[in-house]
């Protein structure tokens, strides 16, 4: 039983310490600059290569890439589905970086708020999972806020649709692909990395931003093995936690991202109030339910897992 809380409690602080990292990284963004954030993403691709490859000896997962590499060698097909997951994927981490330099940070944090409800009628239409009544309540609560904020400017952003949307097309695609893991997690990042050279090779040789700002010579790598670290970090937690903990703490992170975005200078509009109180009082319901069926766990044993 010791044995299990301490492996928990670490699991808990390294994911507090993934969602800091990103946070962090998220609040630097903007520092970037005048770098755009094509070439930033493209940094952040190449990086990512060698440290998943790291986790993956890491974690004694190696074997993954490998059988993945020979069901696409098999089926050459599947490389159209990994190129597919490598697009959805650097579309998610090019807006990360491009919503920090353009003042919508807030909006992606928003995004990161509403996936976890998306997920959850995902769960239920899409691989008919057993919804319980506080995951509704979350989920109608959490609609309420979206369609007030459409019939107030007749729109959600596009930025906050692209996170809380494209996440999930990426995870049930991945997962019907059957590499939703590690190794293929390193062919999408391959299969990416003839764009990520092709941008930051452009922005190296074409570009003014190094010579308007010289310290992206040791920021900019500095920068992208952080990123690789956050990720290395966030893995490590998944596989350390129970899933209702390890969902319930992913909250942290966009909680972190607001204050990041408000530390660079944005506001929340209070014509927005009623969206992010919906939002909000969403992610709340989410977490109480989430809390009691944990404490609930623990006080019955294993057999509930």
């Amino acid at each position: 039983m010791f044995g299990s809380l301490s492996r928990e409690a670490r699991g808990a602080a390294v994911s507090v310490a993934s969602s800091v990292l990103f946070a962090g990284i998220y609040f630097v963004t903007p520092f970037l600059a005048p770098a755009p954030a094509e070439a930033i993403w493209g940094l952040r691709n190449l990086f990512q290569i060698p440290i998943i490859v790291l986790a993956l000896f890491a974690v004694r997962q190696s074997h993954l890439a490998a059988e993945l590499w020979a069901r696409i060698r098999r089926r050459p097909v599947l490389a159209l589905g990994v190129l597919a997951c490598g697009l959805l994927v650097a579309l998610q981490l090019w807006v990360f970086t491009w919503a920090p330099l353009h003042g919508s940070g807030l909006q992606v944090a928003l995004g990161y708020f509403l996936l976890p409800l998306v997920l959850v009628l995902v769960g239920k239409f899409v691989y008919r999972d057993r919804l319980v009544w506080w995951q509704w309540l979350a989920a109608g609560i959490a609609a309420v806020g979206v369609v007030f904020e459409i019939v107030r400017v007749g729109e959600v952003s596009w930025e906050t649709l692209l996170v809380a949307l494209g996440y999930p097309v990426y995870f049930v695609l991945r997962r019907a692909l059957g590499f939703a893991h590690l190794g293929g997690m390193l062919f999408e990042f391959i299969a990416m990395a003839p764009f990520a050279v092709f941008f930051l090779a452009r922005e190296l040789l074409t570009g003014s931003s190094i010579s308007e700002n010289p310290t992206l010579l040791w920021a900019g790598p500095l920068f992208g093995i952080s990123t690789g670290f956050a990720l290395v970090l966030y893995i490590a937690a998944s596989r350390m936690l129970t899933i209702s903990l390890f969902g319930l703490l992913s909250y942290v992170e966009p909680a972190l991202l607001v204050v990041s975005s408000m530390l660079n200078g944005e506001r929340i509009d209070p014509h927005e109030f009623p969206l992010y109180g919906m939002i909000w009082l969403a992610v709340l319901v989410l977490i109480v339910g989430g809390i009691s069926v944990v404490l609930r766990r623990r006080r019955t044993g294993p057999a509930l897992e």
